[in-house]
């Protein structure tokens, strides 16, 4: 369902010799990239590079459509430089970066890793991870969040299909009115394994309601709020009272309950189009709530390419092929295939292009629109992954009838503040 301020692709520079690995001193250029390029991502585990640099392990966590995809790229590399064997590794999206951090404690952190950019502050702090010229990673992909809707279904139920200046009252009477126990179809689905999956689906709602995650000296949580509030009993309603929301703890069933005609709409991305060849469907930007200000937003963020310092052969090795993989006809070979969203400037303004992608994944062009609703990011801390546990573990206490909003939101407001305080909560 995916992982993340409207953002311009970058454009890559040529080859170079790269300064000596060292740590991050600084994420200006981190953020200007992650400004630059924003989106949600893959992992993998695995041991490191050889030395030799004929060998390049590459942790990542594609799947379906993308993943056929990179495995293709990587089998066209390879042959276009015998000798040179690249060994990829899958590992969830979620897992990463303590798998990162495990291995390199090790010693057997792979040559590159795809890696979450709301991890940045993280991963900057890692003195194996290669700098590239004040940057630690090169762009790897493009995301938004969107409704993906089935025009058949809505047809079946009586329903217009949604407009662009909907609201979430709107979607919240579309899925009860999609939802039917006799045919086990629900109106609509939310990922639950508390994971990063679940809270960013979570934040931009809580955007739109005119909220914020943090203050703006980032040292207290501003969540439990009015907005936070609203968000909440938004998702509570559909899960709790309605039963209009399927709960997919495997963050993974929705794809196929969705494609299968079971699910009237899901809030996912444009790498999910693909799963969906057998459904009728339409793309519709995010609902608003009227009257905070929020407005239609999304959530996006950079996912990165993040290189390790597994000797100077390796790192030579691994920049050679992340220079080809992300060099135009590559980008334009993996937009096209999965429908994400082109890392370049020249492949999204190449003629034809947006044409062409919206022919093979029809929507496609919503999404491209849909970065133009991007207008708040997450924190850059390097505790977030701690805050987005426990903002995980609160979305999903909520949408199991576990916990009521005010007291989720309370309990989840003063862990988020003990661990910004420095005591872990």
């Amino acid at each position: 369902m995916g992982s993340h301020h409207p953002r311009t692709p970058r454009t890559l520079p040529a080859p170079r010799t790269l300064p000596a690995p060292r740590t991050l001193r600084t994420l200006s250029a981190l953020t200007a990239c992650a400004v630059a390029v924003l989106g949600l991502g893959a992992c993998g585990a695995g041991s490191g590079g050889s030395g030799s640099g004929k060998s390049i392990s590459i942790w990542e966590g594609y799947t379906g459509a993308e993943q056929k995809e990179f495995t293709h790229l990587v089998s066209v590399y390879e042959k276009a430089n015998p000798g040179v064997k690249i060994n990829v590794l899958y590992v969830n999206n979620d897992n990463t970066l303590q798998k990162v951090l495990t291995a390199v404690r090790g010693g057997t952190q792979p040559d590159i890793a795809y890696l979450y950019g709301s991890w940045a502050p993280n991963v900057a702090k890692i003195p194996q991870v290669v700098n590239l010229t004040k940057v630690v990673g090169i762009p790897a992909l493009v995301d938004n969040l969107a409704v993906v809707y089935n025009k058949t279904l809505f047809a079946q139920a009586g329903l217009k299909p949604p407009a662009a200046n909907w609201t979430w009252a709107q979607f919240q009477a579309d899925a009860k009115a999609l939802t039917s126990p006799a045919k086990k179809q629900y109106g609509t689905a939310y990922v639950t394994p508390g994971s990063e999956d679940t809270v960013w689906h979570w934040e931009a709602l809580l955007w739109e309601a005119g909220g914020k995650i943090l203050n703006p000296a980032n040292t207290r949580a501003a969540f439990d709020s009015p907005a936070g509030l609203t968000s909440l009993e938004t998702l509570r309603t559909m899960a709790v009272t309605d039963h209009s929301m399927y709960l997919d703890p495997a963050d993974s069933a929705y794809a196929n309950l969705f494609n299968s005609g079971k699910l009237g709409m899901v809030v996912t991305g444009p790498w999910d189009l693909s799963a969906f060849p057998n459904v009728k469907y339409g793309v519709q930007v995010m609902p608003e709530y009227p009257g905070t200000g929020g407005g239609h937003q999304t959530i996006s963020g950079p996912d990165n390419w993040v290189m390790f310092n597994n000797g100077a052969a390796q790192v030579s090795a691994a920049e050679k092929f992340l220079l080809w993989l992300t060099a135009t006809p590559q980008a334009k070979a993996f937009s096209l295939a999965t429908g994400d969203l082109p890392i370049r400037a020249s492949v999204s303004n190449s003629p034809g292009f947006a044409a062409q992608m919206n022919a093979a994944l029809p929507g496609v062009n919503t999404f491209v629109a849909n970065l133009g609703n991007v207008k708040q990011a997450r924190p850059q801390l390097a505790t977030y992954p701690q805050i987005s546990q426990a903002l995980g573990q609160m979305v999903v206490s909520v949408l199991l009838g576990k916990s009521e909003p005010k007291a989720a939101l309370d309990a989840a407001a003063a862990k988020v503040n003990a661990i910004l305080a420095g005591s872990g909560g």
